[in-house]
């Protein structure tokens, strides 16, 4: 393949690149190739078929789709339809389960009680009376919201694993993520809609990258095909800008998840498709069980396949999560401003912009850059 031929090159064919792609390709006409270092595309959304179950699994955890964002639901309603699964994460504590996040169920369950909504206000300002009103880190916030024990229960150990270090050195904007509620609402998610894509999530990328002006190059790491670039196309890249720069400022600090798959012989092991698992003693966050994502299938009776997921730290091999310390956001700071010289060259989504991103929000971006970026300067010339 002729490299120096294309006018726009990508690298990676995650959902900011493969949205990129489609829109180049579609929008402008022009051709485009995506380079992509794994072998597959559809970065770590990417899904696949279990052999000896049949099951379709997520290969780098579960990922549900989630907006309130029309343009983004319309646009990529375009490439398939969802089915009805609504998230619900439970978590064992003691060998018994409760609901998370954190709502009225899991607070009568823990506390052996029978609160009503209007009740928990001050139930739990008791339970947080003389914690800091402005928190400096993670587990003040935490506490501040939560009270000691609901924290030390769900909170502490799961987040010390989950991040390898003591949750008082995170900040406390971390902890906004969670969300805390005084009814019984279980959805995981406040988002209007949801679900998982009926095909999985491979062949939502097959969609976006089948246009005839796309070309996909697998197993081929960007770097090693760079010089045969033509220097006059536009490059957007989607993988760690500190390896864009080879590492000029130091190397950020990411987090990695391994995951240790079993075959069980029942048909449910354990009912749901997520269970956390907070305990300090258990080396595992979290149990996947995939089938659980797609009511709507029929698998075999007798078998499922379930996951085990283990946070680690990440030497920016296997990046999923930025750890966002005030080094960190320091050394970010310098790349972006060695990106912002650049011309016809834009770096972005989850790894480029070192920030996380949820599927939605990483759609979201692909179409602002698309359109204030790419489509804008074309109209210009």
């Amino acid at each position: 393949m002729d490299i120096s031929s294309f006018p726009y090159i990508i690298a990676g064919s995650g959902l900011f690149g493969a949205v990129m792609a489609e829109r180049i390709a579609s929008q402008l006409n022009e051709k485009v190739l995506v380079i992509e270092k794994r072998s597959h595309i559809g970065g770590n959304c990417y899904s696949e078929t279990d052999s000896e179950t049949g099951i379709e699994y997520h290969k780098y955890g579960t990922h549900i789709f989630h907006t309130g964002n029309q343009k983004v639901w319309d646009y990529i309603n375009g490439f398939t339809s969802f089915n009805t699964y609504r998230h619900q994460v439970l978590a064992s504590v003691n060998n018994k389960i409760f609901q998370l996040p954190v709502n009225l169920e899991t607070i009568n369950s823990f506390f052996n009680a029978n609160l009503r909504p209007y009740e928990v206000k001050a139930f739990m300002s008791a339970k947080t009376a003389g914690f800091k009103k402005q928190p400096a880190n993670f587990e003040e916030q935490a506490i501040a919201v939560l009270g000691e024990e609901l924290y030390e229960a769900f909170i502490k150990g799961y987040t010390a694993k989950q991040w390898q270090v003591d949750p008082r050195t995170l900040p406390a904007s971390v902890f906004t993520r969670l969300p805390f509620r005084t009814n019984y609402d279980e959805n995981y998610y406040y988002d209007q809609w949801q679900g998982i894509p009926l095909q999985g999530y491979t062949a939502v990328f097959e969609k976006l990258l089948s246009h005839p002006n796309i070309a996909v190059m697998l197993n081929t790491d960007f770097f090693s095909v760079k010089e045969h670039i033509n220097q006059q196309c536009v490059l957007i890249y989607s993988g760690p800008i500190d390896r864009f720069f080879n590492y000029r400022f130091g190397k950020l600090e990411w987090r990695t998840l391994r995951f240790e798959k079993e075959t069980m012989p029942y048909n449910d092991y354990q009912g749901n498709s997520v269970i956390n698992f907070p305990d300090i003693k258990i080396p595992y966050t979290r149990v996947h069980e995939p089938k659980h994502l797609h009511p709507e299938r029929q698998y075999e009776k007798d078998k499922t396949v379930i996951f085990r997921e283990y946070s680690l730290k990440d030497d920016g091999a296997r990046p999923y999560y930025p750890v966002l310390t005030e080094e960190n956001k320091r050394m970010l700071e310098l790349y972006r401003n060695e990106a912002e010289k650049l011309e016809h060259v834009y770096i972005s989504g989850r790894l480029g912009d070192y920030k996380y991103y949820d599927m939605d929000q990483t759609i979201a971006k692909a179409l602002e850059t698309f359109e204030t970026c790419i489509l804008k300067k074309e109209n210009t010339r």
